[in-house]
């Protein structure tokens, strides 16, 4: 095929045709030959819309808040003010390295996470049926697809019955359109039903998936937490710019210079506002996400951190969460008229081994110990139904070697049964032994023969076991201390599910999905849902009830999920997981992409997610203490004073040094809380705002020391109050994150903040000792502002822990 089909050849052109043009010997294309189309064609991928790096950089000066800085620096060259103009450039300079900087760093690690959720392939290559990365395909290639699969490119179906497709991402239609040999499927549709062979045609931004991208944008989402955080930003700049314009309003009335006191006003302006808002919560969710990953945990959207962090209903399924999904046939029960041989041949013969379906592998393994292959090889397969979540079995059609054909099936018990004509003759017994297989915590399989008129007989049951992890018991009550229910949910029969359950340390209050989907009244669903340890007989489409009740409830829910009907659920639920293993349209619904099975990495990853809430938490608290601790008493000392605290250029390097610890804030050492975190805009402002006004007292009290006490000139007490501001505010960290305890409460900070925070603060001690821009200091008025700002610091963690007591008193 040396010249790949576009899209209307391929429409036109007939099987017979396009088989021709294919490999004689049927092997798809060779790895040499994909190799070299792969560098004709380019990468079967979209390339997101990329901003160039220096227009991007070129951007941070762009903006109200970067033309304040900006018109702050015209203004001191027109006044003469050098110093001030080099200084208030640098902070200009150094906000947009910064910004882009953290910006950049958060996107390589972005980038890094989406690149291990790349799609999957079943390719034929040199011969053989590979596993490859969807970018690696090229025109001219033959795939496998099949239930769950988002089809990677462009695709003509070749060979196999049918598909069902979900074309709603591309067409908006919103039922699935059914698709035979012959026909075009198109890139990033979701397969619901069926297993095909097919031809790549088109691939990346030459597929029809990827010129519709062209016409649109992706809009970014944000967290509940960002939209409260930046309206804690509107707040402090409608908060600074009132001050703000209280001081240049007296200023004027006092009849200072307008162009001085705008140039002060306006760095007084930038310095109050939270400009590192932005790469803080940006940088904070992405180092989050990475250590999120190296807990096989990927985040596939940085937003949904923070409603991991709240969950405190889990819903986990059964297989390979709970349990080791490592599946072995327990024992064999044979219909009247067949033996346990028969059973097992005829469940192999409904088993295909390239489908890579456990409960296929299982079947295929029992029946290779028991020397059965060699006699399922002598048949020959003529059809083959792969297993859907809608008549939950398998079904081939095979031919002996007299030509004769016959059909064989397997799959859930009641399923098969309904094939049978006189099933209400066996049903008892198929129950009894369902049952029975159940209270060992077996699953049952059935299997089924017929000749070419339907005329179907059972042959029997095969008890399939999943042991529980070893680690399942200790998990599930490690999550339940951390305020975590954990509700258990399986398709199973509900005596299994309360076997596992036993086993694994859950109460037994199993109920089945019958119970709430059967009953009418909303509120008693609701309180079934609630009250219950787990979930039995639940199809996937009973998954989304169980969400919607308990989140109808006040819950934050997390739910497990790995097909494509478990889809609708993953993106209802707050935290949609997809197991190890999921399809790919589970994994793009889900929030939180699991790389390894079980239990214990959804756990990790919820103490993970509550850890980087602790630290956005605390970043919230700083900025609003630091804003109103500097506002308020600069505005206080020139109203009431007529006193000048702090020059202009004092301001910008106290902003400059704020910026360095607040960065190592995403990099903090964090206490994993006990119980779901939510945002709590009250206590936020309640611990900033009496963390703020402390910082107001303790600065008025030296700023009156240093007047009436040490009798200082205003040059030194300018000096003096810029070491405070800058010690003061550093140690303000310190006590914004250990929020309601002790400044000295493990975990203690991380060794990037921690030095990050004292070598800033040394940075703003030598800069006042020696007057750097400013006036001498000497290093005994510098002890004596660090002994004092140290004893505000003890005495306003004090404090803090008494109004949270008190606070917490009212709210009981």
């Amino acid at each position: 095929m040396k010249n790949p089909l576009n899209t209307e050849e391929a429409k036109n052109i007939s099987i017979s045709e396009l088989i021709r043009k294919l490999s004689s010997d049927s092997s798809g294309l060779s790895t040499t030959e994909a190799e070299k189309r792969l560098q004709q064609f380019g990468p079967n991928e979209i390339p997101e819309k990329k901003t160039n790096p220096v227009i991007k950089f070129l951007s941070y000066f762009w903006g109200p808040i970067p033309w304040m800085i900006e018109i702050a620096v015209v203004l001191s060259a027109v006044i003469g003010h050098w110093e001030d103009f080099a200084i208030i450039l640098a902070l200009l300079i150094v906000n947009a390295t910064v910004g882009f900087g953290q910006e950049h760093q958060a996107g390589n690690a972005v980038e890094a996470l989406r690149s291990r959720l790349a799609l999957k392939a079943r390719v034929l290559r040199d011969g053989k049926w590979r596993e490859a990365t969807a970018r690696e395909l090229v025109p001219g290639d033959v795939l496998r697809v099949r239930l769950g699969d988002i089809v990677p490119a462009d695709i003509k179906l070749i060979d196999g019955e049918y598909l069902l497709v979900d074309e709603s991402a591309l067409t908006g239609e919103s039922l699935p359109v059914e698709k035979h040999v012959s026909d075009i499927s198109y890139s990033s549709s979701i397969v619901r039903q069926g297993e095909m062979n097919a031809l790549v045609i088109t691939t990346g931004m030459n597929s029809y998936f990827g010129k519709t991208t062209k016409l649109v944008e992706e809009a970014k989402t944000r967290s509940h937490f960002q939209k409260a955080v930046v309206k804690i930003g509107d707040y402090l700049i409608a908060l600074a710019a009132a001050l703000v314009a209280i001081i240049f309003v007296v200023a004027l009335l006092r009849y200072a210079s307008v162009l001085e006191t705008l140039q002060y006003a306006l760095v007084l302006t930038v310095a109050s506002i939270p400009v590192a808002l932005p790469a803080v919560l940006t940088v904070t969710m992405a180092v989050g996400a990475v250590a999120l990953a190296k807990k096989e945990a990927i985040v596939s959207k940085l937003v949904s951190i923070e409603e991991m962090a709240g969950v405190d209903v889990l819903c986990a399924d059964k297989t390979g969460t709970i349990t080791e999904n490592k599946l072995s046939v327990a024992e064999v029960k044979h219909m009247k008229g067949f033996t346990d041989e028969d059973v097992l041949l005829f469940g192999a013969l409904a088993s295909r081994e390239e489908d890579q379906d456990p409960i296929d592998n299982t079947v295929l393994a029992k029946a290779k110990d028991l020397n059965l292959i060699e006699k399922a090889e002598s048949y020959t397969r003529v059809a083959f139904k792969p297993f859907d979540p809608v008549s939950k079995r398998t079904e081939a059609t095979l031919e002996d070697v007299g030509k004769r054909q016959f059909r064989v099936a397997k799959g859930a018990p009641q399923a098969i049964l309904s094939l049978i004509a006189n099933s209400d003759a066996i049903s008892k017994e198929v129950d009894e032994s369902v049952n029975a297989f159940a209270e060992k915590g077996y699953r049952a399989l059935g299997v089924a023969k017929a000749n070419m008129v339907n005329d179907w007989q059972f042959v029997g049951l095969i008890s399939i076991y999943d042991p529980p992890r070893e680690d399942s018991a200790k998990t599930i009550e490690t999550a339940e201390s951390m305020g975590v229910n954990v509700k258990m949910v399986t398709g199973d029969h509900i005596a299994i599910a309360k076997e596992v359950a036993g086993e694994v340390h859950l109460p037994t209050n199993i109920i089945s999905a019958s119970a709430f989907i059967s009953n009418k009244n909303e509120s008693e669903a609701q309180k079934l849902v609630e009250g219950a340890d787990g979930f039995a007989e639940v199809f996937p489409e009973h998954k989304y009830r169980i969400v919607e009740l308990l989140q109808n409830a006040g819950h934050i829910v997390g739910m497990t999920g790995d097909g494509v009907n478990d889809a609708p659920a993953l993106k209802k639920a707050d935290a949609g997981v997809a197991v190890a293993g999921a399809t790919d349209a589970a994994r793009s619904a889900a929030d939180i992409v699991l790389t390894k099975p079980g239990l214990s990495v959804i756990v990790d990853a919820i103490s993970e997610s509550r850890r980087i809430f602790q630290r956005m938490n605390s970043y919230s608290i700083y900025r609003i203490a630091e804003t109103m601790r500097v506002v308020i008493f600069l505005t206080l000392a020139i109203v009431i004073f007529n006193f000048y605290p702090l020059t202009a250029i004092m301001i910008v390097m106290i902003a400059m040094l704020n910026d360095i610890p607040i960065m190592m804030i995403a990099y903090d050492n964090a206490k994993t809380l006990q119980k779901p975190v939510r945002w709590h805009m009250r206590h936020v402002l309640t611990l900033a705002i009496s963390l703020g006004l402390m910082g107001v007292v303790s600065s008025f009290l030296l700023f009156w020391i240093a007047l009436e006490i040490l009798r200082l000139d205003a040059l030194t007490v300018e000096t003096l109050m810029f070491l405070k501001m800058t010690v003061g505010g550093h140690m303000t960290i310190y006590l914004a994150r250990t929020g309601e305890n002790r400044f000295w409460t493990r975990p203690l900070p991380s060794i990037r903040l921690f030095g990050a925070a004292e070598l800033t603060q040394l940075g703003g001690t030598v800069l006042a000792v020696y007057g750097v821009l400013m006036s001498p200091l000497g290093w005994a008025l510098a002890a004596f502002v660090w002994a004092y700002a140290f004893s505000a610091f003890v005495i306003t963690d004090s404090v803090k822990v008494l109004i949270y007591r008190l606070a917490k008193r009212s709210r009981t």
